[in-house]
């Protein structure tokens, strides 16, 4: 997957365009789940190089073919992921010199800065699967890097409070937010960058056995969790305000199905607090709680992606920004996340809820069956971002290029 310099995303970029690292570091998640539920890691929370090698050697067919899989998906997505974020930062550094970036920092637009920490905090992630993957013997020195991870994830939650600390205090002081160019949930994406980083800080706190670091990774962590609960909400009530006046933004309509991975973010945080709590500080959640939690995210999720490809279905958006001849548009990647998250979500629901209380038996033909939506989101995602990047980024792609609206 080559970026040439003629082309939709390179002469017309935005920092939506971050959301195309975003989705294919997410896809490496993905193909993360196969390994994470079905290769077996005792005494680990999570699967690593070792466990996988094990495996192979003992596994059929199927087996061996699962893990071949997810390993060379986890190394594709997780190399597009790092050369769109090389592309991406370079066209960042210029595009701060040009005046449509001054256009953009004096309007509502200024959040979509945002979209970059929250694009690196995935960089983190998919680098710290990446190194469980094919990394041996990491798990030795997993308590050394630990303290190093949430460093890095500080460091990006302090990038990400300066983006959004500058439109705040501007708009306070100075007013001029447009409510009529208000009209999607382009706004939540700062709330979900700091899910993002959320989600991060509370890796240590399911994987770690030294007591002062998940205490650091469940402080840090819920700290950036009361803060993405208190600005998704204050952003959600803003904007459908404004989509009841003046009806949604087509162009900016993806958002809204944005709920859908900031839920799955989330709900993985959750997940991972209350594993540190139950392994460090004596807290033991029930599991039957942890089905509850999933399956309302879980129906939360399904609401809106709903109501948004009712949407989408109704302005037709497809003929508007996703065939050859229409225009182009930064924000159709992210269409890509909501699928992304609910393939994840749907593997936890069935690992963590179902199996995990006893519903269904772990392989079983049920289980299989249980596991194919999660399996299909992964798939058609991934014809997606092919799709994106053919229209985005393939040599000679200007038609009808537009940037993103507000």
């Amino acid at each position: 997957m080559s970026v040439h310099s003629h082309n939709t995303a390179s002469e017309n970029w935005s920092p939506l365009y971050f959301l195309a690292a975003l989705g294919a570091g997410g896809l490496s998640v993905t193909f993360f789940m196969y390994l994470m539920f079905w290769v077996p890691h005792p005494g680990r929370p999570v699967p690593v190089f070792e466990d996988m090698m094990s495996f192979f050697a003992s596994a059929g067919g199927l087996g061996k073919a699962t893990v071949i899989i997810a390993m060379m998906g986890i190394a594709v997505m997780t190399a597009l992921h790092l050369y769109l974020m090389v592309f991406n930062m370079r066209q960042l550094t210029a595009f701060k010199k040009t005046k449509a970036y001054q256009m953009l920092v004096r309007s509502n637009a200024e959040t979509q800065l945002l979209a970059a920490p929250l694009a690196a905090a995935m960089t983190i992630n998919a680098g710290f699967i990446a190194g469980l993957v094919f990394v041996p013997g990491l798990w030795g020195i997993v308590e050394y890097l630990f303290p190093l991870a949430l460093l890095a994830f500080v460091a990006v939650g302090v990038w990400s409070f300066s983006l959004l600390g500058g439109f705040l205090v501007r708009v306070f002081t100075e007013g001029g937010f447009n409510h009529k160019a208000n009209n999607s949930f382009a706004q939540i994406l700062a709330s979900f960058t700091l899910s993002m980083v959320a989600v991060g800080m509370a890796a240590p706190a399911a994987m770690s056995e030294t007591p002062w670091v998940v205490a650091a990774s469940l402080s840090l962590s819920s700290f950036m969790m009361m803060t993405t609960v208190i600005v998704a909400a204050v952003a959600l009530v803003l904007a459908v305000w404004s989509i009841l006046e003046h009806g949604v933004n087509e162009e900016a309509a993806p958002t809204l199905m944005v709920i859908v991975p900031l839920l799955t973010v989330v709900g993985i945080a959750l997940l991972r607090i209350d594993h540190g709590l139950h392994t460090t500080f004596d807290v033991h959640g029930a599991k039957g709680a942890t089905f509850l939690m999933l399956t309302r995210i879980l129906a939360v999720q399904i609401l809106f992606l709903m109501l948004g490809v009712a949407v989408l279905k109704r302005i037709n958006y497809n003929a508007k920004f996703l065939t050859p001849t229409s225009k182009r548009s930064a924000g159709s990647y992210a269409l890509i996340c909501p699928g992304v998250a609910l393939s994840v979500m749907l593997h936890f629901w069935v690992n963590k809820g179902l199996v995990a209380n006893g519903v269904i038996e772990k392989f079983s033909t049920v289980y299989w069956i249980a596991n194919i939506p999660a399996l299909a989101a992964q798939l058609a995602m991934i014809a997606l971002l092919l799709k994106l990047h053919r229209l985005h980024f393939a040599k000679g792609s200007h038609a009808g290029a537009t940037m993103p609206a507000e």
